[in-house]
């Protein structure tokens, strides 16, 4: 077994805890770098299985100045929907994500 240590708590790292942390019974933050596909810098962020990618393009756009309306994210080959979240995509701490201009292009206003 492996310790890792949560908000100065030390747990063992199992299968177990791994699939229980998948399902969402235990609330650790994930850690993914969001790669800027125009520049090729990248963001590490922190979030909770309840962010949706929507709020990651928010971070990052805005980490990069750019307008969040005109970009998506890119996992490997596919495209995420905005209103995914982090446990319906499967993200796992150290996966990368690219932050691309939007290939549908426009502007979709922020719901109100």
């Amino acid at each position: 077994m492996i310790l890792t240590q949560y908000q100065n708590v030390y747990m063992e790292s199992s299968p177990l805890l791994g699939l229980i942390n998948h399902i969402g019974l235990i609330f650790m933050p994930i850690r993914v770098r969001v790669r800027n596909a125009e520049t090729g810098s990248t963001v590490d962020m922190e979030m909770e299985n309840e962010n949706t990618m929507e709020e990651i393009v928010r971070g990052a756009a805005g980490f990069w100045h750019k307008d969040p309306g005109a970009y998506v994210l890119r996992r490997g080959k596919k495209l995420l929907r905005g209103t995914q979240t982090v446990l319906e995509v499967g993200l796992k701490d150290d996966d990368e994500l690219e932050l691309i201009p939007d290939p549908e292009g426009g502007y979709r206003a922020p719901p109100q």
